[in-house]
């Protein structure tokens, strides 16, 4: 049985690591994907991705998340296409250089908290009205660790995804009761294309800190996302799921 059957799913960063396998798996579920992206990425492996796995009427929209005009954009161009909104990971989001507070550029702070905060409040601010005019839905925010203890060094990043559960719980909090709930996911490090030009020594310390003595694959945060995303978890609300190897438990 597919527990996503029916189901319109929207994924922000939905065009590489944990928003590609999250659509994915979601397609194989038996949802309908909008994959959410820059209009800079090549979409098109994606959609053939998604085709294969199920979805035959796969879309991809443009989204930059520091742009309200643009968010609200993708979400009407998912509406107007599909005649509604079931689910949305909201998914993309950066990382920051290591700093210091005391000698940390603002323009870092800026832009970090303007991607990975304020750019989730756009997106949950207007799937929240779509969810609203239907009747419910569902909302899967993308944290992580870093949400939950502090990651030395960087700050900005920190201080975001702190933000990004403080979103979470009161959506769950305030809207519960009309059908709609929020639950959000905090991976560690996880093998993603940001992962990309990681510095050895620094991959290797993560790995040691980890009690699995490895990082995650995106495949493993994908499958958080559906049971959240499914009627499995209709109880969950306001949950925050860590999902680190076992870090938090050393």
């Amino acid at each position: 049985m597919h527990r996503l059957d029916k189901k319109v799913v929207f994924i922000t960063g939905g065009n590489s690591g944990i928003g590609k396998s999250s659509a994915i798996e979601a397609a194989k579920e038996g949802a309908t994907v909008v994959i959410a992206d820059l209009a800079s990425v090549n979409h098109e492996a994606t959609i053939r991705e998604l085709n294969d796995a199920g979805d035959k009427n796969a879309l991809f929209v443009p989204i930059d998340i520091t742009d309200v005009e643009s968010v609200k954009a993708a979400i009407a161009a998912t509406v107007q296409k599909f005649g509604r909104l079931d689910v949305a990971l909201n998914n993309a989001g950066v990382g920051a250089p290591y700093s210091g507070i005391h000698n940390m550029d603002e323009k870092i702070w800026n832009k970090i908290i303007a991607i990975n905060l304020t750019g989730q409040f756009y997106c949950v601010k207007y799937e929240l009205q779509q969810f609203l005019k239907q009747g419910g839905g569902v909302i899967v925010n993308v944290a992580s660790l870093a949400g939950l203890v502090a990651e030395p060094g960087l700050a900005p990043y920190t201080a975001s995804k702190h933000g990004v559960l403080g979103l979470t719980k009161n959506i769950a909090v305030q809207y519960g009761g009309q059908n709609i709930r929020a639950n959000a996911i905090c991976p560690y490090y996880i093998e993603t294309p940001l992962l990309k030009d990681l510095n050895a020594n620094a991959r290797e310390a993560w790995i040691q800190r980890t009690p699995m003595k490895r990082l995650g694959q995106p495949e493993e945060i994908a499958k958080a996302f559906i049971y959240f995303a499914s009627d499995e978890s209709s109880y969950c609300n306001g949950t925050i799921m860590a999902i680190d190897g076992g870090v938090l438990a050393g």
